[in-house]
């Protein structure tokens, strides 16, 4: 938008603030109004027009020196100068600043090049000021004294191309959400791992966190795509699956394992050593009257956070010899008679269930 057609607009009106609004104020405006009429989001004839009128009075009033032009073009306008065609003139406008001034104050021509316009303090040392300017308007065009706002333009110079087109603001645009897929063996899953990725054209190492599991997707902020403009990164979406173990599984924080007893330490109770995951021998008390299914766990044992610890949990199963001879049928019939009838009776009815 060219200056010679600053008269016309009041960009503090458009913008919603006032005058003497702050360059934070003047940009939370802009940003706000952007956000409701920006073409993406207000599709209609008047959204579009209205983003126009908001960009053009963003970018003149959020730079300090073409701010300080715009108010001073908008208050020479509005001190009292009449701009009034004649009998048989086309009458004057904004746009025939330019010439006038070039013809007043050292420029070309009338609509000639290389117009130099520039408005400085007044004082008592002779300078022009914005008084003389306004008795010079009122004498030529009828116009009124300077009026009560006596504010002077201070060092405004409009130099060659200052009468330049409007150059619109370019909005903020946020990168994309990339996906990508992680395969990670058991052992890393629980200690956490450090691996390398590579996502939008770039390579980069992170650290996947202890006790990640099958199927979970971890965020990682900012590796996405690029933004443009200004705008953030998008995010990168890790799909992560975990390659199982022979012997442990993981359920939250806790590693789980099968512990396999006899008939007579179930009953008995026992102290059995097992590996942990470490590869480790580890104590389990198994209590007496221990049945298959049930658990023992050792605290601490599991996956290791920062600030808490899962344990190792082991899930107790019954063994008994898969070709018994005769002796050992012979005892275990005997140790079932020995446990009772009622023992007998309240098993027969566990498994009609």
């Amino acid at each position: 938008m060219a200056e010679n057609e600053w008269l016309n607009k009041d960009f503090y009106t458009i913008l919603g603030v006032s005058k003497d609004a702050t360059e934070s104020e003047i940009t939370k405006a802009y940003r706000k109004l952007a956000r409701k009429y920006h073409p993406d989001i207000n599709k209609t004839k008047e959204g579009e027009e209205k983003f126009k009128d908001i960009s053009e009075a963003y970018d003149v009033l959020k730079d300090k020196e073409s701010r300080e032009r715009y108010d001073a073009i908008r208050q020479f306008g509005m001190g009292g100068a009449r701009f009034t065609g004649g009998a048989g003139d086309a009458g004057f406008n904004a746009g025939d600043f330019a010439d006038m001034f070039g013809g007043m104050f050292g420029g070309g021509a009338p609509g000639g090049g290389n117009t130099h316009i520039r408005f400085q303090t007044g004082g008592n040392g002779g300078g022009f000021n914005a008084a003389n300017l306004n008795d010079i308007f009122g004498g030529m065009f009828g116009g009124g004294g300077y009026g009560t706002n006596h504010g002077y333009y201070d060092d405004y110079d409009y130099d060659d191309g200052a009468f330049q087109g409007h150059r619109p603001t370019t909005m903020p645009e946020d990168g994309t959400d990339l996906n990508s897929k992680i395969t990670l063996t058991f052992r890393q899953a629980v200690k956490g791992a450090t691996v390398s990725l590579s996502a939008g054209g770039k390579k980069f190492k992170t650290r996947v966190p202890a006790g990640v599991k099958d199927g979970q997707k971890i965020r990682l902020a900012g590796k996405g795509r690029a933004g443009k403009h200004g705008g953030k990164n998008g995010d990168l979406y890790l799909q992560v699956t975990v390659k199982p173990d022979e012997k442990f599984t993981m359920e939250g924080d806790d590693l789980v394992m099968t512990l396999p007893i006899s008939v007579g330490q179930a009953v008995a109770g026992a102290k059995i050593e097992a590996r942990d995951f470490e590869g480790e021998f580890t104590t389990f008390k198994v209590p007496a009257g221990t049945s298959s299914g049930a658990e023992v766990r050792v605290h601490g044992k599991g996956v290791q956070r920062p600030s808490k610890k899962g344990d190792l949990v082991a899930r107790i199963e019954i063994r008994v010899p898969e070709h018994a001879s005769h002796a050992e049928k012979n005892a275990a019939k005997a140790f079932d008679e020995a446990c009772g009838e009622k023992f007998l009776e309240e098993l027969a009815e566990q498994q009609k269930r």
